[in-house]
């Protein structure tokens, strides 16, 4: 049963979770959108968001950019124009005190903001790619991307081979990022923080259960319920990942001290 922490003031209840992290041997995070929707990110899956103008498996399908890279890169204007400008909010640099107080093993990330490395995140995995860059899939040149890229115009093209570029992202179609450094972040690991991923996209999705069949415990941040909750997640604590982490962490550090 998923313990659930709305209140932050209740000392008590959020000293349970915050022990567990203080103790553990070895702890990973995932993350998903909803830690940079505090930065002016929206999240693409939620109503009004990116997906509902642009449909991925027709924009951000990896056939689609070999076939029409001018339709792809109406989407990859669209995700730029959108990240520029962004900077971390408060949840991203609480992760980065934990990885420096030697709490957090590693950071699994789904998204291609690279708002955690902007933080001082180190170990960072990041499953998507970046949006940061652009790649060229014929000869693998990558080079990084500036604002202009994004403007109305032709197509960026590899200035070794002249294909079409794309942003360093992975689409629809094409194999993740950082499997070997995922099994590594696995491997011992006995607490796995989530923060404001809802867990449907696969295989980060799994990580959470995987972790807890292996006897190590979950727990989720996030503002409201998702898959995990109820039935992977050992502790639920709701409410703005920048406050709720922030707390969290601060709990802990006591606890690791006293």
């Amino acid at each position: 049963m998923t313990v659930v922490i709305d209140d932050l003031s209740d000392n008590k209840r959020l000293a349970e979770p915050a022990s567990v992290l203080a103790s553990s041997r070895k702890a990973i995070a995932i993350s998903g959108a909803g830690i940079s929707v505090e930065s002016g990110i929206p999240d693409f899956r939620s109503p009004g968001g990116l997906w509902e103008k642009f449909d991925p498996m027709e924009y951000a399908y990896i056939e689609t950019f070999r076939r029409d890279p001018e339709k792809a890169w109406q989407l990859f204007r669209e995700v730029g124009r959108t990240l520029a400008g962004k900077i971390p909010n408060r949840a991203h640099y609480v992760l980065v005190e934990l990885e420096e107080r030697g709490m957090l093993h590693a950071l699994i990330t789904q998204n291609i903001d690279g708002l955690h490395q902007a933080a001082g995140s180190r170990n960072v995995i990041e499953v998507h790619g970046d949006h940061s860059h652009l790649e060229c899939i014929e000869c693998r040149h990558n080079i990084p991307s500036v604002d202009g890229h994004y403007d109305p115009g032709e197509v960026p093209t590899c200035e070794r081979c002249g294909y079409p570029l794309k942003p360093a992202v992975v689409l629809f179609g094409e194999a993740i990022r950082g499997v070997d450094r995922i099994e590594e972040a696995l491997d011992g690991c006995d607490v796995i923080l989530t923060i404001g991923t809802s867990a449907q996209v696969q295989p980060v999705a799994s990580l959470p259960w995987q972790v807890k069949t292996s006897g190590g415990t979950v727990i989720e941040f996030d503002l409201t319920d998702t898959q995990l909750t109820g039935s992977c997640s050992d502790y639920f604590v709701k409410g703005n990942a920048s406050e709720t982490l922030d707390r969290f962490a601060e709990a802990a550090e006591e606890l690791r001290k006293a």
